[in-house]
């Protein structure tokens, strides 16, 4: 069984630092992509940063030079650490894995398997 589990969001400042993490079990980090979306009330799910085939990152224009994707393989954990951290990025945070193609990374259709999530709250 598949399963994903976010942890680490919060309610931060405006320039504070949050880590996010999501335990993954039941598939191998080598064989998906890996990514984070985030979710701001009334709007879609907007993509946020990718790992694919494990060293591979990619990063929405919005939170480049700001967040970083990383995996511990180890302990089954992917996360986003996130810097600098400003009211727009105020949103739920869902990590994801799937079988996406370099192409659709951007796509939350490209994902098979979701967390459930966290909160990321920036006051200003």
């Amino acid at each position: 069984q598949v399963q994903l589990v976010n942890s680490g969001g919060g309610l931060v400042q405006t320039g504070d630092s949050l880590r996010l993490s999501c335990t993954v079990s039941g598939i191998t980090f080598s064989n998906y992509a890996m990514a984070w979306f985030r979710q701001a009330p009334g709007q879609e799910r907007e993509f946020v940063a990718s790992l694919f085939r494990t060293t591979q990152t990619y990063y929405a224009d919005s939170v480049k030079g700001r967040f970083t994707i990383s995996r511990d393989r180890v302990k089954g954990t992917m996360y986003l650490q996130m810097d600098s951290v400003q009211p727009e990025d105020t949103a739920v945070y869902y990590c994801a894995a799937g079988r996406a193609i370099l192409s659709s990374i951007r796509n939350p259709e490209a994902y098979q398997y979701w967390g459930q999530g966290t909160q990321v709250t920036v006051s200003s």
